[in-house]
Order: C-alpha cells, then structure tokens, then sequence
C-alpha cells in the first residue's frame, strides 16, 4: 500500500539523514555521539555508520521513483551521498575514514562494497572521476588485513567482486576461497554454519545468505564451477527467506536469539533482499511480507530511547538497551538495521507495494486460518 511505502522511506531517511549530512559536510568526526563499550571501536564506528547505511538505501537510490515528491527525494540523497563518498575517501578529508587499521574495516569495506553492488550507478559510474579514484584506493587498502575463518571471507570476496564491477584489478582466489568454504559449511535446510559451528543467530541474514547471493550473481560467468553453484544459493536463499516469513509474530516481533541484537530489523535483510529480488517462495506472498515487515519496522524503530536527541541510533533492540552491545558494537555499528529497506528498490506500482494487506504465516496459523505445511529444502 502507498502508506505503507510512504512510511518506509519516511524511516529510512530518519534514520541515514544524520550520518549522511554529517559526512557529506566533513563534520561525521566531529560530530556523531559514540555509544560504546570499548574505546578501540572509536576508530571503526564512522565507516561502519557509512557503509551499513548505504547497504539498505541503495536499490531505493539507484532506481527512478514514481511518485515526483519521492523522486525529489531519491535525487537529492543521491547527491548527498556523493558528497558523503567525497569525504569519505577524500585522503585530505577531516572525515577520511579507516579503510586499512585494524581488523574491523575488512566488514564495512565490504557492506559499502555491496551498496556499490546494488547501486553501481549512483554510487560509482555517477561519481566524479577522481573520487572514483580516491574510493577504489580505499578499498584496495582493506587487502592488507587478513579475515576470520568464517562469514569475514565473504567480505574479502564482496570488496573483490565490486572491484570487479567497479573496472578494477580484483582477486579471483578470494572470491572462490570463500564460495567453496561455505559450500563446506552448507548444513541443510537452507542454513550456513558461520564457519565450522551452527550458530542460532541471525547471521545467515546479516551477511551470509545476502553475499552469497549478490556475489555468485556477479561471477557465475567467470568459471563453469562457480556457474554451476548458483541455482543452489539462490535456492537456500528463498527458503531461508520462507523461514524469516515464519518467525515473525503476529504482533511484528520476533526470537531475540543469537548475537548482534542491535542490528534491529537488519535481521530480515535476507526476506528484504528475496522480496526485492521477485523471488519469495511459492505460498508466500509480497503482500503478506510487506505487511509482516512494516510490522517489525514499526515494533522497533517506534520504540522509546531508540534515537538520541539528536536523532542518532542508540544502542538496544526495542529501545535504548545498552546491554545488549557486544564489545564489538558501537554506534556506527546500529545501521545495518537499514538492510530490510531493500525493497524500496521496487517501484511503486510493484506487486509488493500494490494491493491491500494480507496476514503473514503467523498471523494465519495463530488466527485459526489454513496454512499451508511448512517443508525442508532437500538438494
């Protein structure tokens, strides 16, 4: 429903408008209040703020809106985020941002890498040439830290793979390092082991099932042994996305299981990005999604203490609940929430915006309606 996609954009923007204003004026430094349990983190919460919120916005920047006021929109957050990619990687920039000290920037190289992925127009052919210079040294940096043997080797492969597409030199052994490696750590059912473990988190939906799918997307051509794992990943995509569907509330809530918590609705970036892709599972309808989706989007970002004063994200799941930080979160850390506005990305008139409300899964089981069986994935 147009309401619902008015709100949408309404979030999204509430929430990016102060880092990308910040950033774009070369004042994100000086500026964005810090909420952390760990000093050292200071020194990755300004590109982690940059890259995760553009990792969600980026389908809604790079296509053309139908309604003029949202078009307005589209086109002036382009430009800012131009502007914020200009002193992002601007070497003489006070916002210069740490691309190469540490461990943590090998992460949000890589989430800003699949923006440009998911928006290679906006956000790399319609750069200016020097900044296209500036924003592949800075992520050619990131090559000198070495990932975790787990999901990190998918942001090695993703920074490569938007190399790739951005013109670059890239390094195929890295994207096929860790395509084959979590080929290994497939465990059935549509679910990835996050390395070696199973981890009831939520990080097959942060990272893994996402990369996985825009990475093979762009290389599936280069090597017939890539080609040929494709229909796989794309297949364990739609029925995790057929479980995200089911495990949100008839009230919009859902399992607060797992680490990273405070991603918020970044959660169900993997249902966002199957939604937005037209290929959510036979039974589950776009209208049904958009609903159970605007349902959590409302629970979470409606809650008290979820932004400061100013409009920052605060540390908590449903609120300002700083316990829940792993040492490893800081502010910047919060915007991978803006992963569920993938779909922003369809236009207006799509089959997921159109068309009045339908109750998801939980919604029709806890009612007394007939749901269909839910199934595994055999391969």
């Amino acid at each position: 429903m147009a309401t619902d996609r008015a709100y949408w954009v309404q979030t999204m923007l509430r929430i990016a408008e102060p880092v990308l204003r910040a950033l774009a004026s070369r004042q994100l430094r000086a500026t964005m209040p810090v909420e952390c349990k760990r000093e050292e983190q200071r020194a990755f919460t300004h590109l982690e703020a940059f890259g995760r919120t553009l990792v969600g916005m980026a389908p809604w920047l790079e296509t053309p809106a139908l309604d003029a006021e949202e078009e307005q929109l589209r086109q002036a957050y382009g430009n800012l985020v131009r502007e914020a990619m200009d002193a992002a990687t601007d070497p003489e920039s006070p916002d210069f941002l740490n691309f190469a000290q540490g461990m943590q920037p090998i992460v949000d190289t890589a989430f800003l890498a699949h923006a440009i992925l998911r928006a290679p127009n906006t956000l790399w052919h319609s750069l200016d040439p020097r900044v296209q210079k500036n924003l592949a040294a800075a992520m050619k940096s990131s090559r000198t830290r070495k990932p975790g043997f787990n999901n990190w080797l998918l942001f090695a492969a993703m920074t490569e793979t938007a190399l790739g597409v951005m013109g670059e030199d890239w390094d195929h052994m890295r994207v096929d390092f860790a395509l084959k490696q979590h080929e290994q750590w497939y465990l059935g059912d549509g679910m990835y082991g996050d390395g070696v473990d199973y981890h009831a988190d939520y990080y097959n939906s942060f990272v893994i099932q996402p990369m996985m799918v825009d990475i093979i997307e762009h290389v599936h051509t280069y090597y017939a042994d890539w080609g040929n794992m494709r229909e796989n990943i794309l297949k364990r995509a739609q029925r995790y996305a057929a479980v995200q569907e089911r495990m949100i509330s008839p009230e919009g809530t859902f399992p607060a299981i797992g680490r990273s918590l405070a991603y918020r609705f970044g959660a169900f970036q993997s249902l966002a990005q199957t939604a937005q892709r037209n290929e959510l599972p036979v039974g589950v309808q776009p209208a049904q999604v958009r609903g159970a989706l605007t349902a959590v989007i409302r629970r979470l970002i409606e809650a008290p203490g979820t932004f400061d004063e100013g409009g920052w994200l605060r540390i908590g799941l449903c609120g300002h609940q700083p316990e829940i930080g792993e040492p490893y979160i800081s502010t910047g850390s919060l915007y991978l929430c803006s992963a569920v506005f993938l779909p922003l990305g369809l236009a207006a008139n799509d089959e997921f915006w159109q068309g009045a409300d339908v109750p998801w899964t939980s919604q029709q089981v806890w009612s007394g309606q007939t749901v269909a069986i839910d199934k595994a994935l055999y391969e």
